[in-house]
């Protein structure tokens, strides 16, 4: 189920993480999604509004098109903020250099990290076929 999402968000390149900030929507791009321990995990900085916007509503919701855009990706959650695990910061950080870059170590205290529960998601398609449910 996991592994399915992340290698088609990972093949993508880059996908949108949408949020609330009291009643708007607000959506932005990621890079930086693994299944770690069996769970989807995702990364920013503890500063940034998304992270504090999940704090308050954790709702969100992601999408990814593929590269050729015949196929889409949503998936949506409830964000399980984890910025405290320091053996998932440790692996988050050693599997890519850009988060490395940014944060140098799993002790970086604006290091923030969550995952995603209560997990539903479809693969859509643009030629008008019904989505299919990944999970």
């Amino acid at each position: 189920m996991n592994k399915k999402i992340v290698e088609f968000i990972k093949d993508c390149g880059v996908f949108y993480l949408a949020t609330t900030d009291g009643d708007k929507a607000k959506v932005r791009p990621f890079g930086f999604i693994d299944e770690i321990d069996g769970k989807l995990y995702f990364c920013t900085s503890v500063k940034k509004d998304v992270y504090k916007q999940l704090e308050k509503n954790p709702n969100f919701e992601i999408a990814a098109s593929s590269k050729d855009c015949q196929e889409w990706i949503r998936v949506k959650g409830k964000a399980v903020l984890d910025s405290q695990n320091i053996a998932v910061k440790a692996k988050i950080i050693e599997s890519s250099p850009v988060i490395k870059s940014i944060y140098k170590d799993a002790d970086n205290k604006d290091f923030g990290i969550f995952y995603a529960k209560d997990v539903e998601a479809f693969l859509c398609f643009l030629s008008g076929k019904n989505p299919e449910p990944i999970i």
